[in-house]
C-alpha cells in the first residue's frame, strides 16, 4: 500500500509538472528562466532565487530551487544579454539538476523590441535506489543502488516586448529531447521530451500613478499534457518601497495568492498554491522568492557629472 501511494503521488506530480519540469507559481518573476530571449532585456543586473515546496505533508514531495542571473552587455552594445542559472529539483528518489548559460540578442522592431535567445544546458539526473523499500527487490523497473547520468540539452526562445505595456513570447525547452542513461551499466534511462511555452503579459495603468495592474499568462505543453497559468498582481509604487498582492489560477490544477515587496532593489515574495484536484488545502505549494536588481545603465547622462572648482 505504501508503494502504491508513493507511485501514485509521483505520477500525479509528473502530470502537474508537464511531465518533467517544475511548475513555479510566480511565472512572472522567472521570465528569463522560462524563455532565454528575455536575458538582459532591461538595463539592470537581475538576480533571483526561488524555492518551491510542493505537496507539503507528503513523504518525498517535490522540492525545487532555482538561482538565475542575467544582465545586458554594454561593452559590446546594449542589444546583447547574457545569463546563467542553476536548478535543483528533487521528487522522491529522483533528482534533477540543470546548469545553463544563455545569450539573447535584442533589436528594435515596430516601436518595440524583438528578442531571440539560445541556452545550452547540462542535465544531471540521479535516482537513489538505495532509499527505496520495495516488496520485490528484484523488480527490474527500479534500480536498487544510487545511479546518475548526464546529457547535453538546448533551449531556444523568441519574444516581442512593446515598451513597458505588454509582451509575448514562445520558447522550446529540451529541444534535443535528450535521453539520460543512468549508472555504469546504463540499464536505466530517462528520456526528456521537448516542452513548449507560450507566455504573455500586459500592464494596466490607473489614473492614480502609484497603482498598476500587472497580468501574466503562460501555457506549457509537451504535446502529451498541458498546463496553463494566469496571475494578476496589484502593484503599489511608493516613494521608498513597492508592494504587490495578487492571485493565480491554473485550470483544473490549482489556485493561489501572491504577496511581496521591493525595497532598494531587493525583492522578497511569497505565494501559496492550493490544488483543486482533491488534495487537502494544507497540502499545497509554498514558494519563496528573493531577488535583487541593480541599474547598469552606464550611458545615462549626468551620472558622473562634476562641477568645475572655478564656479563652486
Amino acid at each position: 500500500m505504501k508503494r502504491l501511494l508513493w507511485i501514485g503521488m509521483l505520477l500525479m506530480s509528473l502530470v502537474a509538472r508537464a511531465q518533467f519540469d517544475a511548475a513555479f507559481t510566480n511565472t512572472w518573476a522567472l521570465q528569463s528562466y522560462y524563455n532565454p530571449a528575455a536575458a538582459g532585456l532591461d538595463s539592470k543586473l537581475n538576480v533571483i532565487g526561488a524555492y518551491s515546496m510542493q505537496m507539503v505533508g507528503f513523504e518525498g514531495s517535490p522540492k525545487t530551487m532555482v538561482i538565475h542571473a542575467d544582465m545586458p552587455l554594454f561593452f559590446i552594445g546594449p542589444k546583447h544579454g547574457v545569463g546563467a542559472a542553476f536548478l535543483n529539483d528533487a521528487i522522491g528518489a529522483f533528482s534533477n539538476k540543470k546548469i545553463q548559460l544563455q545569450y539573447a540578442f535584442h533589436q528594435k522592431f515596430a516601436k518595440g523590441r524583438i528578442s531571440i535567445g539560445v541556452r545550452p544546458a547540462l542535465l544531471l539526473i540521479g535516482f537513489n535506489g538505495s532509499e527505496l523499500d520495495l516488496a520485490d527487490a528484484s523488480d527490474p523497473a527500479f534500480a536498487t543502488n544510487d545511479v546518475k547520468g548526464q546529457a547535453f540539452d538546448l533551449d531556444i526562445g523568441l519574444r516581442y516586448t512593446y515598451k513597458k505595456l505588454w509582451y509575448v513570447g514562445i520558447s522550446a525547452i529540451h529541444l534535443l529531447g535528450p535521453t539520460v542513461k543512468l549508472g555504469d551499466d546504463k540499464t536505466h534511462e530517462v528520456t526528456v521530451d521537448p516542452t513548449f511555452h507560450v507566455q504573455g503579459g500586459y500592464n494596466l495603468a490607473f489614473r492614480h500613478p502609484r497603482y498598476k495592474l500587472a497580468m501574466d499568462a503562460m501555457v506549457r505543453s509537451d504535446l502529451l499534457s498541458w498546463r496553463g497559468d494566469i496571475n494578476a498582481r496589484l502593484l503599489y509604487d511608493g516613494n521608498r518601497h513597492k508592494l504587490y498582492g495578487g492571485v493565480m489560477y491554473s485550470p483544473t490544477i490549482s489556485a493561489g495568492v501572491l504577496l511581496g515587496f521591493d525595497f532598494h532593489g531587493i525583492n522578497i515574495g511569497y505565494s501559496y498554491e492550493i490544488y483543486t484536484g482533491g488534495i487537502g488545502a494544507l497540502n499545497g505549494t509554498h514558494e519563496i522568492l528573493i531577488g535583487y536588481q541593480h541599474d547598469l545603465n552606464v550611458t545615462k547622462r549626468g551620472k558622473n557629472l562634476h562641477k568645475s572648482v572655478r564656479i563652486l
